[in-house]
This record gives C-alpha cells, structure tokens and sequence, in this order.
C-alpha cells in the first residue's frame, strides 16, 4: 500500500498545485506582452517574457517551462527567459517543445520546429548581445527542426542549422550547422555518430 504522506508523493502534490497557479499567472503575463501562446502550455516556476515592441514571439502548443529550481532534479539554475531584443526579432516554436531553465534571446530570427527538447540550463541566442562592438558580427538566424534534443548545458549560437532528429551532446558549443538524424557534441560542436530510422530515432 503507497504511503500518500511519503515526502515524495507531498512533493508531487506541491508540484501540481505550483504547474496550475504559475500556467495562469504566465498566461495572462505573455497575454500582457503581445505573445501568443497555444493550447495546453504548462508552466512550473515562473517564466520572465520580454518582447521588443514591434517583434514576434509566437509558442505552439502544449509547450512546457520548468523554471523551478526544484522543477528538474538535474538541476535548473535559472527561470526560462523567452525574449526579443529587436524591433525586426521574429521567433517561433513549434507544439510539443519542453524547456527546463532554458534562456532564448531574439535579436534577427529564430525558429524551433516541433517536439524539441531543451535540456536544463541551455542558451540559444542569435545575436552577440553588443552590436556597439567593433568586434562582433551581424546577428544571423538559427533553426532548430523538428525533434532535436539540446542536452544540459548547451549553447546554440548565431546562424545555426540543426537538422531534424539530431541530439546535441551536454555542454556544447553549437556554432556551425549540425545535419539530421546526428549525435554531435563538444566544443566546438562537432558530429560523433549518425542515428538509423527506426533504431535510434523515435518516431
């Protein structure tokens, strides 16, 4: 017989009561900032919006936000933080996509296909953050396809194309295209293995 008041059957408890207060608070916060929001999203902790005015942010459906420190037991270090930081920024995510800690920053475009997982603490971001700098280039657009898995840690840079199914080894450094159906990892990310349909990619 399960014991109900066991810590951990408390902790899902707390966690569920948590998912439906912070999904309605991050509802009508994203209603605030002009960002549309699809059907079925979740929300544990609470998620920071920003959107640039003029920009784009659209999220598909049923996407989930861990932004609880206790939301993940890998470890999540900060709240997700979905933003534009440009008047032209568009940024798009597909249905089904989960984030835990995740922090995507939009200054040009960026786009997420459907099914993608972002690991704990992981960063994608199409800009330097310092256009005054001499030393930095031209923001350039990222596309993540459908069904990738960012691992923990991983950084997603500007003017990246990570082809469908591919999963992207913990704490990467993704600055060049990475092609469908790959394990890559490391810094720089690089290929280590190719995936077979139907063995290692789900469907």
């Amino acid at each position: 017989m399960k014991n109900y008041l066991h810590p951990h059957y408390l902790c899902i408890l707390r966690i569920k009561i948590s998912r439906i207060f912070f999904s309605i608070l991050c509802r009508i916060k994203a209603a605030l900032w002009g960002i549309v929001l699809g059907k079925g999203s979740e929300f544990t902790g609470n998620a920071i919006f920003r959107r640039h005015p003029g920009s784009q942010i659209i999220i598909g459906e049923n996407a989930k936000f861990n932004s609880s420190h206790r939301s993940n037991l890998i470890g999540v270090y900060s709240p997700c933080m979905i933003s534009t930081i440009s008047h032209e920024a568009k940024l798009s995510i597909g249905n089904n996509c989960g984030f835990s800690g995740t922090v995507i920053g939009c200054a040009h475009s960026i786009k997420l296909g459907d099914d993608v997982r972002c690991g704990a603490n992981t960063l994608i971001t199409d800009t330097d953050w310092h256009p005054d700098d001499i030393r930095v280039s031209a923001d350039r657009p990222i596309v993540i396809s459908d069904n990738v898995w960012l691992g923990y840690g991983v950084i997603v840079l500007k003017g990246v194309h990570i082809g469908e199914n591919s999963l992207i080894g913990a704490n990467s450094v993704v600055t060049k295209d990475i092609p469908a159906n790959v394990v890559a990892a490391g810094n720089p990310c690089r290929v280590i293995k190719e995936l077979k349909a139907g063995k290692n990619i789900p469907s």
